[in-house]
């Protein structure tokens, strides 16, 4: 099974932390976000890894370097200009028939062996690991008909949505809908696959999710890390 991690943003929504640090850094009590990741995807039998990098890369090379310290092989994909979070596929060299992406600042005790396995059998071209979220609307929500006649009123409600983890599989495949060296993101490619008919599946989790984009995620993510350690690490 091979990785690709994106690591190249900028952190724009959890400044000042990504100033001085690389999302992919932040620290999860004594590891680095990543550093969790690389060592959760190891344990399911990850052995080589891509990290495309950007922003403050030199940090992220820095302590990852070659893998060898977590027994696994990682290379770098550069980015000369932000590509979003798509394109950088096109730039990978040697990739395996299905491969594995996600973001780097994802806090999971996904199994990624059995989402994998799963994307396989079902033959997919993309699967997208999926969360049931719950929305909260801090305001009453109104429902009127045609004729703008109320019919129901509801106080603060809570929705519930089914949104993508940042944890993806594709076939080898989808590189043919990625332009070179042009912006494009996973939800354009994903819009691209079904405009042409082609099998996009949803794999549904229900554990721990959560990522770090946000100064309360971060803080939500340090909370939940320090009271459910033992489900997001694990020994070989």
């Amino acid at each position: 099974m091979q990785a690709i991690i994106l690591a190249g943003g900028k952190g724009t929504r959890l400044k000042p932390y990504t100033t001085i640090l690389p999302k992919p850094l932040m620290p999860i009590e004594e590891y680095p976000i990543l550093e969790i990741i690389i060592k959760q995807l190891n344990h399911f039998g990850v052995k080589e890894i891509t990290l495309a990098v950007g922003h403050l890369k030199e940090l992220i090379q820095a302590f990852f370097n070659d893998g060898k310290r977590w027994n696994v092989k990682i290379k770098y994909s550069m980015e000369e200009k932000p590509l979003g979070t798509a394109a950088p596929l096109k730039l990978l060299e040697n990739l395996e028939d299905n491969f594995l992406v996600m973001n780097g600042d994802v806090l999971t005790n996904l199994n990624f062996r059995d989402f994998f396995d799963y994307h396989l059998k079902n033959k997919a071209y993309c699967t997208i690991a999926t969360y049931r979220k719950p929305v909260n609307i801090d305001l009453g929500v109104i429902k009127t008909d045609d004729k703008n006649i109320l019919y129901d009123y509801i106080e603060k409600p809570t929705l519930d949505y089914q949104v993508s983890m940042g944890v993806y599989a594709f076939k080898k495949e989808v590189l043919e809908y990625i332009p070179t060296n042009e912006y494009l993101d996973f939800p354009s490619l994903i819009h691209l696959l079904l405009k042409d008919q082609k099998k996009v599946a949803g794999y549904p989790f229900r554990g721990h999710w959560l990522d770090i984009g946000r100064p309360e995620d971060y803080s939500m993510a340090i909370e939940v890390y320090e009271k459910h350690k033992s489900v997001f690490l694990w020994e070989n």
